[in-house]
């Protein structure tokens, strides 16, 4: 049985000084960095506190003083490149309207997860709840405040928002997985994919599986867009939060 998390233990170290250098003259600040940098470049399994320590050159256990492990250090992580989003509270709510405020909120949070897409590993369960991250909430709250909806409602569109950004910002980051893996590119790979396709699907009734597929592929010159996709489906939310609100 594994053991318990603490979740005190890691709000104290979020909400506490990262600047302040122990008596190894690290400071949190600098771990965080040097993880982050690790994780961007390689993928959230590369920021182990070894290759952490081995970067800053120290030695690992003078990191525990400072982060006690891997959960805590990956809270700190999330939380600090979620500083990135927004110069301000008031950030997205100084838009004209609350769509093109929701808008924004989408459009930063979809250009963070490209930035760093090791934050789709990192995050999906429990909240990181640290003072960026709060930021972030009530930032982007402020956006649907007083047009109509209710407490519930508010948070429950801005987790319908956020969650299409997630889902879509997964599929991206698959297919540039899949294109590092097998050196083609999208319309490369479908090129070579497609007439192969259409010979094994001879004899088999799929209609609009074929037509569909087809229509979509000539557009996309690909598989799938998820650049397209993050548009189409954000326009589809908020023209459905625009007919909640009326």
């Amino acid at each position: 049985m594994s053991a318990k998390s603490d979740p005190g233990r890691s709000l104290a170290l979020l909400w506490g000084s990262h600047t302040r250098p122990g008596r190894s003259g690290l400071t949190v600040r600098a771990i965080v960095e040097a993880a982050i940098a690790l994780a961007d470049a390689e993928g959230l399994d590369a920021a182990t506190m070894r290759r952490v320590a081995d970067k800053i050159g120290s030695g690992t256990m003078s990191l525990y003083t400072h982060v006690p492990g891997k959960t805590e250090l990956n809270d700190l992580m999330v939380d600090t490149v979620i500083g990135e989003l927004y110069t301000g509270v008031d950030d997205p709510s100084g838009r004209d309207g609350w769509r093109a405020g929701m808008r924004y909120v989408a459009e930063r949070n979809w250009d963070l997860s490209l930035r760093h897409p090791w934050l789709l590993d990192a995050t999906g369960g429990r909240p990181t709840l640290g003072p960026n991250a709060l930021l972030k909430y009530e930032a982007e709250l402020r956006v649907l405040d007083g047009i109509g909806l209710t407490d519930v409602q508010m948070d429950s569109v801005l987790t319908l928002v956020l969650t299409h950004v997630e889902g879509v910002a997964r599929s991206h980051a698959g297919l540039a997985r899949a294109q590092r893996d097998s050196g083609l590119t999208e319309l490369e790979w479908w090129r070579a994919t497609a007439p192969v396709l259409e010979r094994v699907m001879t004899g088999h009734d799929f209609p609009l599986a074929g037509r569909v597929g087809e229509a979509s592929s000539q557009v996309y010159q690909a598989s799938a867009d998820p650049v397209h996709a993050f548009a189409f489906g954000l326009d589809v939310i908020l023209d459905g939060v625009q007919r909640l609100i009326d």
